[in-house]
């Protein structure tokens, strides 16, 4: 066989040839929507199992989070989710509990 004169860009896509510096953003499940609730606007973001690979820990009922299950992800509207800061104030709810939340107005 003989040797070929220039690298093959063949099975790269094109973000892996143009470097993942130029890459866009982009957001897998559902949009973010914005809620309404008596302490203020959180801006909330459903999270599929297929994509939840962490525990964490629940603020409306303190158990855990298992990796691959559906939750909810809220934080405050106010703080965008940008930087540091903003990573702090997420939290993230099984969906019962968030929708507890939301009835019970806390």
């Amino acid at each position: 066989m003989a040797p070929r004169s220039r690298p093959s860009s063949r099975g790269l896509s094109k973000w892996q040839r143009a470097g993942a510096q130029e890459r866009p953003l982009r957001l897998v499940g559902t949009p973010d929507t914005t809620e309404h609730h008596a302490d203020g606007d959180w801006v909330v973001r459903r999270i599929s199992g297929a994509t939840s690979t962490k525990d964490y820990v629940c603020p409306g009922c303190t158990s855990r989070i298992r990796p691959a299950t559906p939750h909810v992800v809220a934080w405050p509207a106010e703080r965008p989710l940008l930087g540091g800061e903003a990573a702090d104030a997420r939290r993230h709810w099984h969906t019962a509990c968030w929708e507890r939340r939301s009835r019970t107005g806390r």
